[in-house]
């Protein structure tokens, strides 16, 4: 893939204070009572441009996308924002703590020549349609461009990591701490034969898109139709494969607003492919967090011997692990997709029980209905359980995370995995470069 250093408009901490208080999680996980304390934070926080509040008045002339271009012209010329001197090649660090155990992720940020998707380019998972024309509108108002698309490629030489390792000697250009407890650093990388050995070792580089689907793709839709020369080339973070701090959780899934949903016949239904175990408990929390943990256990297990399985709750005093009995299963529902495809679980979890057994369509999916998408992070199975004896939702379905080596296997045979398959932890913050054009 073709790549090259670019000098990044930056936040400038004589003008804007506390660095880490201007940067934002990405706009697709920022929920509204995030965004109010985002907003809060600081003055110059980019979610007023990423997923800036809409008013009741707001119209063509006069809405979230025009106040982003006007934040933005505003803050460059206030000084708020400033474009570095030099090129530059953007290490990107983050250090974070999972399960107890402590791990380090490397990226670089630079530019990409935008690639349709092919060989070079790889999209693992399916899109929604609304997000798409959302970071259109953005990009068309602003100009510019604020997130960061996560891009995988491998290096068994660990060329670019050993180059990041290097950068972290000098002092960060960023250095803070979020909510999350994860630490995100930015170092420059200006030294010409640094550039250019990540330059060269990127340009047979065939990456697969980790996170920022919606933004790639909006990225080559604005290329076709602005004339710049720029606006060919997309900022892009890329993590080697090979590294260690590579780290995906699952996404799980909550349903609800379903008419005649009877739990006691999905049970029966699920028995037809399924063997179905069951973990009852009683009034006492103890006896609930026991049984639990041995769903999630039982679901550990099974992943760790390579057949598929669900955590089920469907309220009452029962959790359930659903294990499939036959792959072959699939092979009727999905006949033109790939055996790497049929054999995922979140594909498994759409065709067989969703689709077949819920009655909701792949189309009823993407348009967002039903189905709510959960990332495991800390208290995710707790606050989904919750909703589901709250009757805010019917039932709840817990997966395990995708493996590295299916999501290469499915990208290579040209297919995407059903929306929301994966989670990479950490997120790659906002606001720590941007690219105007």
């Amino acid at each position: 893939m073709e790549t090259k250093p670019f000098k990044a408009f930056r936040f400038d901490a004589s003008v804007v204070g506390d660095l880490g208080s201007c940067i934002a999680p990405p706009y697709d996980v920022i929920s509204s009572a995030q965004q109010k304390q985002l907003y809060e934070r600081s003055r110059y926080n980019i979610v007023r441009i990423i997923k800036g509040e809409m008013r009741p008045s707001d119209d063509g002339q006069n809405n979230q996308y025009t106040r982003a271009a006007e934040y933005f012209k505003r803050w460059v010329q206030e000084g708020a924002l400033k474009q570095d001197a030099t090129e530059a090649i953007y290490a990107y660090v983050q250090d974070f703590e999972l399960a107890g155990a402590e791990f380090q992720r490397l990226s670089f940020i630079t530019l990409g020549k935008l690639e349709e998707f092919g060989k070079t380019v790889r999209p693992h998972e399916e899109i929604f349609e609304k997000p798409m024309i959302d970071r259109l509108n953005l990009k068309k108002a602003t100009e510019a461009r604020f997130g960061l698309v996560f891009m995988l490629y491998e290096d068994e030489e660990r060329i670019a990591d050993k180059i990041i390792e290097k950068s972290t000697t000098q002092e960060p250009l960023l250095d803070c701490i979020n909510d999350d407890n994860v630490r995100h650093r930015i170092f420059a990388i200006t030294a010409k034969e640094d550039i250019d050995s990540i330059v060269r070792m990127m340009n047979d580089k065939s990456c697969i898109i980790a996170d920022g689907h919606h933004r790639y793709t909006t990225g080559l839709t604005y290329a076709r139709e602005c004339p710049k020369a720029d606006a060919k080339y997309q900022m892009l973070a890329f993590s080697n494969m090979r590294q260690k701090g590579l780290t995906v959780l699952a996404t799980h899934r909550v349903v609800g607003n379903l008419q005649d949903f009877n739990m006691e016949k999905l049970k029966t239904d699920l028995r037809q492919n399924f063997e179905l175990s069951q973990w009852k408990f009683n009034a006492e929390p103890k006896s609930k967090t026991d049984a639990k943990q041995k769903m999630l256990a039982q679901m550990k297990t099974e992943h760790y011997k390579d057949r598929n399985a669900f955590g089920i709750y469907g309220c009452g005093n029962t959790f359930y692990t659903a294990v499939l009995k036959e792959k072959r299963e699939m092979d009727t529902v999905a006949p033109d997709m790939s055996s790497a495809w049929r054999g995922l679980d979140v594909s498994i979890l759409h065709k067989l029980i969703l689709e077949q057994l819920l009655g909701i369509s792949e189309e009823t999916l993407l348009k967002g209905e039903h189905v709510e998408y959960v990332k495991d992070t800390t208290n995710a199975v707790d606050n989904t359980i919750a909703q589901v004896d709250a009757r805010q939702k019917q039932i709840a379905f817990f997966l395990n995370p995708v493996k590295l080596e299916q999501l290469k296997m499915v990208t290579e045979a040209g297919e995407r995995m059903p929306q929301k398959s994966t989670y990479f932890y950490p997120k790659m913050y906002t606001g720590l470069t941007i690219q105007k054009l």
